[in-house]
């Protein structure tokens, strides 16, 4: 059964239906139609926790306004406009997504001259940012004058956690029609991956542990190495039972994530390096050869610097999901401590939980949950990671 373009936009009905009454109205502008003023407008900003769907709505969103179908409902899912700009290779569909920390004023100045040309085989120009929170100072002043200005037939999808001054500035935030998605219900995540085609226990498991994080709940599902992984991880609170497993702990948390960024990034580093390498006349015996090789290693020093930033990112991102696993572990022991009937965030470590709250008193428990959320944040401020991390685990273990 086609669901559409809005198949993956888990959990988020009231979204769905603003998005799709959006696209309808600019296929009647594409038309020469007159929509109700405020139907369509060339600025949206995606918010919402992780996991939540806010890329995922963007390129969805994407696709319904490039849908070539006959029919009044935009969106089909099977034209071509709507394939190519869910498979990412539409011409007039551009995603920004930080390889690195952030999101420079130079490339997003070369975004903003691409965006003021009218749309080549599409029907709109539109830009994706699926991290607008992570837009350098000079990048989001580049980004507010096209905004401020819009061409004509061109759509920027801004996407970050809130419309908080911190995530998005509070001009750029003033000329978007704010969509806010929320943490999708664990039926909703389920029911999405049985349509998958995930078993139905384990997809229930998977939508139980991921927090709300729809891509959480797919690696879970799929992936035996995810699973591990998070298992690795909840065991920490527990074995932390003299000082030594201090360093233990934190060689395994760290050794983990330079794994993940060394996976994720390896093969696609290399074919960066080879296909520079190429272009700028490697293994050439022409003229001119040598004065392009020496050209080419300002070149390669750049690249080099952009993988560097990509893998710390990778790293980061790894470790940050080990601390919100384990943030959610201690939040599990205060509820099983003081009785409430909350839903845990951690169902198949509740006998850990339980464990951990007749043992530790809900001031070490605090503690310890402040300890991570600390931990966060300094890596958030470049400490350097296994110095956040013994850091951290200095307090989880004594307490």
């Amino acid at each position: 059964m086609n669901r559409g373009v809005w198949g993956d936009v888990v959990g988020q009905p009231e979204a769905v239906a603003v998005l799709s009454a959006a696209s309808e109205a600019a296929a009647s502008i594409v038309a020469g139609g007159s929509p109700a003023p405020g139907a369509m407008t060339h600025a949206w900003l995606f918010t919402g926790p992780p996991g939540s769907g806010r890329s995922v709505a963007a390129r969805a969103f994407a696709a319904a306004l490039q849908c070539v179908a006959l029919d009044d409902r935009p969106g089909c899912g099977e034209c071509p406009g709507c394939h190519t700009a869910l498979a990412g290779t539409h011409a007039d569909v551009r995603v920004v997504s930080p390889e690195g920390l952030s999101i420079s004023v130079g490339e997003m100045r070369a975004l903003v001259q691409v965006s003021a040309r009218r749309p080549t085989s599409g029907r709109w120009q539109v830009v994706i940012i699926t991290d607008a929170d992570r837009l350098t100072e000079g990048a989001a002043n580049a980004l507010l004058k096209a905004v401020e200005e819009p061409p004509d037939r061109t759509v920027f999808l801004l996407c970050a956690p809130s419309d908080h001054p911190e995530d998005v500035s509070v001009t750029i935030r003033s000329r978007c029609r704010i969509i806010s998605l929320a943490t999708p219900r664990a039926a909703s995540i389920a029911s999405a991956l049985e349509y998958e085609g995930v078993a139905p226990e384990m997809a229930s498991w998977a939508a139980s542990v991921c927090g709300g994080h729809v891509g959480r709940a797919r690696r879970l599902a799929t992936d035996e190495q995810a699973r591990a992984r998070r298992e690795s991880v909840l065991r920490i609170p527990l074995a932390l039972r003299r000082p030594a497993d201090i360093f233990t702990c934190a060689d395994q948390l760290v050794s983990a994530a330079e794994g993940d960024a060394l996976t994720a990034n390896e093969g696609r580093d290399l074919a960066e390096r080879e296909a520079m390498e190429m272009a700028m006349g490697a293994g050439g015996t022409g003229k001119g050869t040598a004065a392009a090789t020496r050209g080419a290693k300002g070149a390669l020093k750049d690249l080099e610097k952009r993988q560097k930033s990509r893998a710390t990112r990778t790293q980061r991102d790894s470790l940050d999901q080990a601390l919100v696993d384990l943030a959610a572990f201690y939040r599990d022991v205060l509820v099983a401590a003081s009785g409430a009937r909350a839903v845990p965030n951690h169902p198949d470590r509740a006998e850990d939980a339980r464990s951990a709250a007749s043992s530790w008193t809900p001031e070490s428990t605090l503690r310890r949950l402040e300890a991570v959320l600390n931990c966060r944040t300094a890596l958030e401020l470049n400490v350097k990671p296994r110095i956040a991390v013994e850091a951290m685990l200095t307090t989880l273990q004594r307490g």
